[in-house]
C-alpha cells in the first residue's frame, strides 16, 4: 500500500517534469495560441476532477446524514475557496499570459514570480490526489485504487502542459534551457510534498475525509475560475481555449469512470 501511494504521489510531478523538458526539443516560445489551448485543457481536467473525484464521493461518504449529506462538503468546499483566496493575496506571482502580477508588493524577479505563480496551482493538485489515496489506504472511504490512479494520471496529464507553460517563457527570456527545465521541475515539486503531507493528516482523522476531499475541490476550482479560465480566455478566438476545456473535461470524466 505505501508503495501505491508513493507511486500515486509522484505521478502528477512526472507529468510536470515531462512537461518542463519540452525546453530541449522545442527551439520557441509557445504561440499564444497554444498556450490558451494548453490552459483550458488543464481547467477542463480540474473541473471534471473536483466534481468526479472529490465533491461526489464527499457526498456519497455523508450519505448517513440523510438530506444534510451536503453539509460537509458545503463547508470543504468553502474552506477550499477561501484558503486559495488567502494564499492568493499573500504569495506574489506573476501570470505570465497576461503579464500580470499578484499579491503584495515584492522585490522577486520575474523569474521567481512565474515560478510561485505554477507553485500556487500544483498545490491544490498535490492536495487533492494526496487525500483520495489517504481515502483508499484508510479503506473507509469507498474509494478504489482505480479511482486514485485515475486522479493521479489525470492531474499529470494536465500538469505536461503546465511544465512547458513555464519552462518554455523563461528559456525564451534568457535562461539557459537545463535552468528553465529545473525551475520548471521545481514547480511541480510542491505537489508530493502537500500530497504526501494531506495523506499523513487525513489518516490521523478518517472522519474528516469528506471535508478534505471536498476542501481541495474547492482550492482547485478557485485556481481555474480565478486564474486559468480567464487566461485560456484572453485575445482573439477564444475559442480555442472552450474546445480544449472540453476535451480536457471529458478525458478526466472518462479516466474516473472507465477507472474507478
Amino acid at each position: 500500500m505505501i508503495k501505491t501511494i508513493i507511486t500515486g504521489l509522484l505521478i502528477p510531478f512526472i507529468g510536470t517534469s515531462l512537461g518542463a523538458a519540452c525546453v530541449f526539443f522545442l527551439k520557441k516560445d509557445l504561440k499564444d495560441s497554444v498556450q490558451r489551448a494548453l490552459t483550458g485543457f488543464a481547467a477542463g481536467v480540474m473541473v471534471a476532477a473536483s466534481i468526479w473525484s472529490l465533491i461526489v464521493p464527499a457526498i456519497e461518504q455523508s450519505s448517513d446524514k440523510g438530506r444534510f449529506a451536503f453539509l460537509p462538503a458545503f463547508i470543504g468546499f468553502w474552506a477550499g475557496i477561501l484558503f486559495l483566496l488567502l494564499l492568493d493575496h499573500i504569495i506574489p506571482h506573476l501570470h505570465v499570459a497576461i503579464n500580470q502580477t499578484e499579491g503584495p508588493r515584492s522585490k522577486l524577479t520575474r523569474t521567481a514570480m512565474l515560478v510561485l505563480a505554477v507553485t500556487l496551482h500544483n498545490i491544490p493538485e498535490g492536495m487533492a490526489v494526496g487525500v483520495v489515496y489517504a481515502g483508499l489506504m484508510s479503506g473507509s472511504a469507498n474509494i478504489t485504487t482505480g479511482a486514485a490512479l485515475a486522479l493521479a494520471i489525470g492531474i499529470a496529464i494536465q500538469n505536461f502542459p503546465e511544465g512547458a507553460i513555464i519552462s518554455m517563457p523563461l528559456y525564451s527570456e534568457g535562461k539557459s534551457k537545463p535552468k528553465s527545465f529545473v525551475l520548471g521541475v521545481l514547480s511541480g515539486a510542491v505537489e508530493p510534498v502537500f500530497g504526501g503531507l494531506t495523506v499523513l493528516i487525513a489518516g490521523l482523522v478518517v472522519p474528516a475525509m469528506p471535508y478534505l476531499l471536498a476542501f481541495a475541490a474547492g482550492a482547485m476550482l478557485y485556481v481555474v475560475v480565478e486564474e486559468l479560465i480567464p487566461e485560456m480566455s484572453q485575445g482573439k478566438h477564444s475559442n480555442v481555449g472552450v474546445i480544449s476545456f472540453a476535451i480536457g473535461f471529458s478525458l478526466m470524466m472518462a479516466l474516473d469512470v472507465a477507472l474507478g
